[in-house]
């Protein structure tokens, strides 16, 4: 495997390697063997025109259909329009003082064109493509390269074209395919019916035939499968050997106590959640859980019991929250849950109670070191609080459970400090309100298991949700406000968000937004630009003084005093408000029963999930919720058919996989596993279930066999290069 570790620049030149590290971030001949094509094309088989997309960098395939020089007016020069078709659509290439590039342009000829899309005069162009003409006239280089074959199509960049990346790629075959190692045990790939690794690289370079092109996937597929879960389980062996103290519930305290008191049952799926929480946290080595529920699903319930649990042995249990809003919601809850079950050494405190601490960064010096004392001393056998949490300062008498609300909100380095200031590692429950598919689950948290809550509580009531298409027709978003005055005057509250807060500077170039605003999704038709979107100032000022004039609204956004934040959520849940007007800063964890409609504005610009969190706030309470997404997209557009979905089912889980269909798996998963560009080019998490379920079994026999994989060298040698120092620091850490 050595030899794939080789600079680029050894083998193509220092020119072409820069170009290769700067566009494409491969640096090695191993990078460069594993930078498979994005997609093939047969010769003779035109590219689909009409499905070109304005601003995308294409390599097309097209037949030559007219060729135009056109002399400028008034001045020197001339420009060169050339017309390509695949027999439906045409696509205009045009050359500025390039008339000498008639002789090889001629109509009838066929070839590879790659540039940017772009638009003149409304239609699609590309302007001074690159070009290989790939017939046989001529004796043409790249007719005798691709012949009898598939022409693979690579993901390129506006220096290097796709075939001059093919160019590269032969040279790294021709040189060095003999260097290809065998990670893959001989017994699994007998098993599965899997091509060596030499082969499938140099098949899904080379294709004959679609037959050749999937069996080398194939063989792909199952390499990155099998090599992360690898890691995976050598993860969760390591974890294993771990010692931890067992904290296992203790009869007649404070669980039973809280249990007795609650004025409704558990639901069947929270009863089997705690119990397979409560065996893990009875065992020797440390809990490493995910829980993920539905919105609304008692998540926070089952962790207090867990919470609990841990007191009653004399251990202390954290709940690490994203946000202040979400840290004191979930305090001002807990509290409230718990009544003089929070209030040990208090007056009316129960004698076998314990203390919930709330540390957040906001607090005053006072309260801060009353908190701080609470924790270092044990009266505290509940904290809640933000990233103040992890602070040097920041001591625990006996840390037994580490809760970490809303997971990927959190990096790698703020989780293991928490965990840290255990004397020996704490449990560790996970927990997600955005439900994900079991394959993204067993990829991405594979050192975890995973336990689902699904049921909604007896009580909650079903929310309904309906598009309002506010271009198409405006009365409908009248009607709207009409239903937040109806819901209003029945004693209820509702919420408005918006996508932005307001009255921003433009930010700067290359300027990140803000974390709390969400990416937008989608453009305008045609490739117009789109106006900003709605801000929650603005807004809540509009509806103030005209659809919603003389009801309470208040506003509450990320640039807002925690303090000022804080007394806004309080007024609004002791019904002091009658309308919030907010940015995504609700979207987790915020409870107030007595809101029933939720209104979105530019609901297209948010996620799906995102949407599905959002609405998760209202129909908490005994009246049923409702939910309006408010578009300005066309009825056609992917935009609104990604709302119809969401208004079509409250089904999370269902929900999930739209939203991870409609974005880049390897964005995702590299997200969830370091932060870097994910390791995974040919596996799909949703469409290999049978591969990832199937790796995982097979890495986690092979582990358990040889921990080490000292009898697998190379299989050590292609796990190390999959994790490089970031990636494994993720693995570590967990």
């Amino acid at each position: 495997m050595g030899a794939l570790d080789e600079p680029l620049k050894e083998l193509v030149g220092d020119r072409t390697a820069k170009v290769l590290a700067d566009g494409l971030k491969l640096r090695t001949v191993g990078d460069l063997l594993h930078h498979y094509p994005r997609r093939y094309v047969e010769r003779g088989q035109l590219t689909s025109l009409d499905e070109l997309e304005v601003d995308e960098h294409v390599t097309v395939l097209a037949r030559i259909e007219k060729v135009m020089l056109i002399p400028f007016r008034g001045r020197k020069g001339d420009r060169l329009e050339v017309v390509v078709t695949d027999g439906r659509s045409k696509l205009s290439l045009v050359f500025f003082n390039q008339g000498w590039r008639q002789k090889e342009l001629r109509p009838g000829r066929q070839g590879l064109f790659a540039g940017k899309v772009g638009l003149f005069n409304r239609s699609r162009q590309l302007a001074s493509p690159d070009y290989q003409l790939i017939d046989d006239e001529e004796g043409s280089s790249a007719a005798e390269q691709f012949a009898g074959r598939l022409i693979p199509v690579y993901p390129a960049s506006a220096q290097l074209p796709s075939w001059k990346l093919a160019l590269c790629v032969e040279m790294a075959l021709t040189k060095h395919l003999a260097d290809v190692g065998e990670p893959l045990p001989a017994e699994l790939r007998a098993e599965h019916g899997l091509i060596p690794l030499a082969e499938a690289l140099e098949l899904v370079h080379r294709p004959r035939d679609q037959v050749e092109k999937e069996r080398a996937r194939n063989r792909l597929r199952w390499d990155e499968a099998f090599v992360l879960q690898v890691a995976l389980a050598q993860r969760r062996a390591a974890d294993s050997a771990l010692p931890a103290v067992p904290r296992r519930p203790v009869p007649g305290r404070v669980l039973d106590a809280f249990d007795q008191r609650l004025p409704f049952t558990l639901t069947d799926g929270q009863r089997k959640v705690c119990a397979e929480i409560f065996a893990d946290l009875a065992t020797e080595h440390p809990m490493h859980r995910l829980l993920q529920g539905e919105v609304g699903s008692g998540k926070t319930l089952v962790a207090l019991r867990a919470m609990l649990a841990v007191v009653d042995t004399g251990g202390q249990a954290v709940l690490l929250a994203p946000t202040e809003v979400l840290a004191q919601q979930h305090h001002r809850s807990i509290v409230e849950m718990m009544g003089d079950l929070a209030e040990a050494g208090m007056i009316g405190g129960s004698e076998i109670g314990t203390r919930v601490a709330l540390l957040t960064g906001s607090m005053g010096a006072a309260a801060r070191r009353g908190a701080l004392l609470d924790m270092a001393s044990g009266k505290a056998g509940i904290a809640i609080g933000t990233h103040a949490l992890i602070e040097d300062r920041v001591q625990f008498a006996d840390l037994g459970l580490v809760v970490v609300d809303e997971q990927h909100r959190f990096g790698v380095e703020q989780r293991d400090a928490l965990r840290a200031k255990g004397e020996q590692p704490p449990h560790l429950l996970v927990m997600t309100a955005t439900p994900i598919p079991r394959t993204v689950a067993m990829t991405v948290f594979g050192d975890l298991e995973t336990s689902v809550l699904d049921q909604l509580p007896s009580g909650r009531s079903p929310i309904s949700t309906h598009v309002v298409p506010a271009l198409e027709k405006p009365n409908f978003l009248v009607r709207a406000w009409e239903r937040v005055r109806e819901e209003v005057g029945k004693g209820h509250q509702a919420y408005v968000v918006c996508p932005r807060i307001g009255d921003e500077e433009e930010p700067a170039k290359g300027k990140k937004k803000r974390k709390e605003e969400p990416e937008e999704v989608g453009g305008g038709a045609d490739g117009e630009e789109r106006r900003p979107p709605l801000a929650v100032l603005e807004t809540a000022e509009q509806l103030a003084k005209g659809p919603l004039a003389g009801l309470r609204v208040e506003v509450l956004h990320g640039r807002m005093a925690p303090e000022a934040k804080d007394d806004v959520m309080r007024r609004f849940a002791a019904g002091e408000a009658d309308v919030l007007v907010a940015t995504t800063v609700i979207e987790v964890g915020v409870n107030v029963p007595n809101s029933t409609v939720m209104v979105i504005m530019d609901a297209d610009r948010f996620g799906v999930s995102q949407l599905h969190q959002l609405r998760g706030r209202v129909g908490r309470g005994s009246a049923a919720g409702l939910c309006l997404l408010v578009s300005d997209m066309p009825a056609a557009s992917a935009a609104r058919a990604r709302l119809d979905a969401v208004a079509g089912t409250l089904d999370g889980f269902a929900l999930s996989r739209i939203d991870l269909e409609q974005r880049r798996e390897g964005d995702v998963l590299g997200q969830a596993q370091s932060g870097v560009k994910s390791s995974l080019k040919v596996l799909s998490v949703l469409e290999d279930e049978e591969v990832i379920a199937t790796a995982r079994a097979e890495a986690t026999r092979l582990v358990d066999a040889d921990p080490a994989l000292e009898a697998h060298p190379e299989l050590r040698t292609a796990l190390e290069s999959l994790l490089d120092e970031d990636r494994a620091e993720y693995l570590e850490k967990g």
